[in-house]
């Protein structure tokens, strides 16, 4: 046996089937181990597990729920915003909110994030560490337990770039999808990311039909750089046409972010080249017609107002137009519902609170 704690819950059934066997167990185990684990329960909360069983488990593995180190409760629209306490006293911030069609849980994926986006609360700080598997599927079954309401659907698009943490999420991904524990479909879960190209590219092979949600933010180089430094890595031109070739090799439409900061980027010349680029850039490559007819769907939000930044959103009229110029040229816009407003639900902020109140005790 390895002296290394396994953590248990980013074990997948035929990995508990390994440990059971380490353990001189039998690997029937593993399936009586596996549901409850992502029920919640702890292995000393299983009453089907002999003592012995969980003695060797604690021994030699390790289990952690996020304990919920504060919670705000919206008086507007019940939405639920989860300040998670983890292992090693860092914390995540996860948001749940509640539509018709079921409840949807926005999820971090690092401890802060090194893409240095300006407009964003969770990059202030840089990246501390990545979470593991447990501790983003940990985030969904600790907001389960606590609001006492199945999740159905999963956003990663809390704290930290998703892709950055590239491993650990795709092995998320098919933990959270499995019949034997949460059993969420692909198809529920949408990815958020800032747009790691070599990544897009790597996620096209996975085979996991999710949503993917590109943050765009601008329509050239030159005023995407000054708001995202991955553009002087990954440029506008290279990021839409990895997106092409992703929804060509996959069928899934990909959704399109695009943060709206007054003075910044969002005026009508803005949309107008906004639609241009998308337009000659998926549906009509190279001059050749897409013979996919790639459908555009641009998800327009008003930027958070956070005060490092200094940003400030757009006016009603502003989003209304940029929208209306958007759907002239063929191209479905949308501006995102704010869920939350009354307790600032957007992620970053909250831990952000939580640092600063620790340097001052």
């Amino acid at each position: 046996m390895t002296t290394e704690k396994k953590e248990l819950l980013s074990l997948s059934v035929n990995e508990l089937e390994e440990l059971m066997l380490e353990l001189g167990e039998a690997k029937y185990r593993a399936a009586q181990i596996f549901p409850l684990l992502h029920r919640g329960m702890s292995p000393d909360e299983m009453t089907n597990l002999s003592r012995a069983l969980k003695e060797k488990l604690a021994t030699h593995a390790r289990w952690h729920l996020p304990t919920v180190e504060r919670k705000l409760i919206s008086a507007l629209d019940g939405t639920v915003k989860y300040l998670f306490g983890l292992s090693d006293g860092n914390c995540v911030e996860s948001v749940v909110m509640r539509y018709e069609h079921g409840n949807t849980i926005c999820i971090s994926s690092q401890v802060g994030c090194r893409m240095g986006c300006r407009f964003c609360a969770s990059t202030i700080g840089g990246k501390v560490r990545d979470l593991s598997p447990a501790e983003l599927l940990g985030q969904v079954i600790a907001a389960q337990k606590d609001t006492a309401e199945r999740i159905s659907n999963i956003v990663l698009m809390g704290i930290g770039e998703p892709l950055d943490n590239y491993d650990n999420v795709i092995k998320f991904l098919r933990l959270v999808n499995d019949p034997k524990g949460l059993n969420i479909g692909y198809r529920h879960i949408s990815l958020s990311t800032c747009g790691l190209v070599d990544k897009i590219h790597r996620l096209r092979e996975e085979d996991l039909p999710i949503t993917l949600s590109v943050s765009l933010h601008a329509p050239d180089d030159e005023t995407r750089s000054a708001i995202m430094p991955i553009n002087k890595k990954y440029g506008v031109a290279e990021l839409l046409d990895a997106c092409r070739v992703y929804y060509a090799a996959t069928g899934r439409r990909i959704s399109f972010e695009y943060t709206l900061i007054a003075g910044k980027n969002d005026s009508p010349a803005n949309a107008k080249k906004l639609a241009r680029v998308l337009n000659d850039s998926l549906r009509n490559n190279g001059g050749v017609r897409n013979a996919t007819k790639m459908p555009i769907h641009i998800n327009l939000i008003p930027v958070n107002e956070v005060a490092e930044t200094g940003f400030v959103h757009s006016g009603k009229e502003a989003v209304k137009r940029f929208a209306a110029i958007l759907e002239s040229c063929g191209i479905r816009a949308t501006v995102r519902r704010t869920l939350g407003a009354d307790i600032n639900a957007s992620c970053g902020q909250l831990r952000r609170e939580s640092q600063s109140d620790k340097s001052e005790n």
